[in-house]
């Protein structure tokens, strides 16, 4: 885990705390198992809700491995890009941070190419429709991890500066669990549930930016200190 520590947590609280914004793009697919659901339907349906979450971060954790093997062969081709990999970790963390405190889209672009692949990918879960048993529940949610989401892509953005593939699937779990009591809540008091984590947003959003920030530090510092050393060394020759 070692310098990754700081993007796991920073992922786990977007995922936390960012699920707000989760609700409109979601709440349809997770309303499957939740809608107008009463507490006590919920024990019934929770295994299943649960097997379709963990479908959904099943597929985050591939596309985490995925995106963090082409940053490992990008940091081994070119070694000395690994401190400024490291600094753009930073900066994607508090920007992560400022998209969760202020509902800011930086990623819109990206997550209309995705809808593309969505596209492609959507008409196999007809098949699964109706949801009777774990397995087409399982199924729906390896499809639902592909579902293009702005938040998600820059949680794979920061998986991808941790050029570790173990590393990178951790980061994509961390996140997905952090979303996962939004998304099982789903329809049952799914307005009460949003607007909690809507008041919530501003202090979680400042929180991952500070998370960043002392992620940022540690290159500085080592730019800092590269930079002293070779002022030293020219001093004294």
């Amino acid at each position: 885990m070692d310098g990754s520590l700081p993007v796991v947590v920073a992922a786990f609280v977007t995922g936390l705390l960012g699920s707000a914004h989760c609700f409109g793009m979601c709440a349809g697919l997770s309303g499957l198992f939740a809608v107008n659901a009463s507490v006590a339907s919920l024990r019934s349906q929770l295994p299943m809700a649960i097997v379709y979450n963990t479908g959904r971060i099943l597929s985050y954790a591939f596309l985490g491995v995925l995106v963090a093997t082409v940053g490992q062969s990008v940091v081994k081709a070119i070694p000395n890009i690994a401190a400024p990999v490291r600094l753009a970790g930073g900066l994607l963390i508090v920007i992560v941070g400022l998209q969760v405190a202020f509902g800011w889209r930086f990623l819109a672009p990206l997550e209309q190419a995705g809808a593309t692949i969505w596209k492609r990918i959507a008409p196999a879960a007809k098949n699964l429709l109706p949801v009777t048993t774990l397995r087409k529940a399982l199924g729906l949610g390896l499809l639902w991890g592909w579902l293009p989401c702005g938040l998600v892509y820059s949680v794979l953005l920061l998986a991808a500066t941790t050029a570790n593939a173990l590393n990178g699937g951790l980061v994509m779990i961390a996140f997905g669990i952090g979303t996962m009591p939004a998304m099982i809540m789903t329809g049952i008091s799914a307005s009460r549930l949003s607007q909690f984590l809507s008041r919530k947003r501003m202090g979680a959003g400042l929180l991952i930016v500070l998370i960043g920030a002392l992620t940022m530090a540690m290159p500085i510092m080592k730019f800092s200190g590269d930079a002293d050393s070779g002022t030293h060394i020219h001093r004294s020759m």
